[in-house]
């Protein structure tokens, strides 16, 4: 899964990447430590409802809360464990498949951290003697561009509120996985799905409702992959700043138990490693 991600590049960059019209109020600030059900950064495009533009469709910067709460949902609560969508059932699953035919969104960011577990230790017993620590690793791309996940969004209304209370109504979103392959592979059994400058303006589409058309414009971006251990401060979603992208000293990397290292092909010297979600 993805369970903990940063991103901190301002809105005006944003903007300028993704061809943005309209930037709304509440973005967050730069989240080196972004956890589920925070507010993240995310480009989509919808038709406008009032005024002269009227159904004019408009590419939007805006906050999404991270975790997808359907529109048919009792409560808000189904979010937390919404967070990721697998790309393997993302059409065709209840609480995806709308948002995919026509409420798709790219999620930038910086990287995303997966947690690896070394060979020969259990990552399920009790806290204490016998258990390993979960060594975090950053994987961000190697030519330091952003990583534009795949997205879906979707938006809710409180039944217990007029749906004319602004408040009645919670923007949420998911991140589309799938398996990880080469340097992520080796760190974790999933990935984020990214989405290439040529295929965003038919992702973001709303327009485009075909499930086999949308799939067709999602990619693995493994090959394009770094990954490096990273200071076990990352654990604590208090913590946040950009010392935690900060590369561990490899004495400090060898101490943890982690490989030895992911080479730009994605192979490990070392062991290879059971790995396990984070720690929230």
């Amino acid at each position: 899964m993805c369970g903990r991600y940063a991103v901190s590049a301002r809105p005006e960059r944003l903007a300028d990447q993704f061809d943005v019209v309209d930037i709304f109020d509440g973005l967050p600030e730069p989240d080196y430590n972004v956890a589920p059900t925070v507010a993240v950064p995310a480009v989509l495009e919808r038709a406008v409802r009032d005024g002269a533009d009227a159904g004019q469709v408009r590419r939007r910067l805006a906050p999404l809360t991270w975790g997808l709460v359907p529109s048919w949902a009792k409560d808000r609560s189904i979010g937390a464990r919404l967070i990721n969508a697998r790309v393997e059932t993302v059409a065709e699953k209840p609480a995806f498949r709308k948002a995919f035919a026509a409420r798709r969104c790219l999620l930038p960011a910086d990287g995303f951290y997966e947690w690896y577990t070394p060979d020969g230790h259990s990552a399920d017993g009790p806290r204490g003697k016998g258990r390993a620590k979960k060594q975090p690793f950053f994987l961000h791309r190697r030519d330091g561009g952003l990583l534009v996940m795949a997205g879906l969004y979707e938006i809710w209304r409180d039944p217990a509120k007029d749906r004319d209370d602004e408040t009645a109504w919670l923007r949420t979103c998911t991140v589309i996985t799938t398996e990880a392959t080469d340097a992520a592979g080796h760190i974790h059994d999933r990935m984020p799905m990214v989405v290439r400058p040529d295929a965003v303006d038919a992702w973001l589409d709303p327009h485009l409702t075909d499930p086999d058309r949308v799939l067709d414009l999602l990619v693995t971006d493994a090959a394009e992959l770094e990954a490096y251990a990273v200071s076990t401060e990352v654990n604590n979603v208090r913590n946040n700043g950009p010392e935690l992208l900060e590369p561990l000293a490899e004495e400090d990397e060898a101490a943890a138990g982690a490989p030895a290292a992911v080479a730009a092909d994605g192979a490990v010297e070392g062991h290879d490693g059971a790995v396990q979600e984070p720690l929230v």
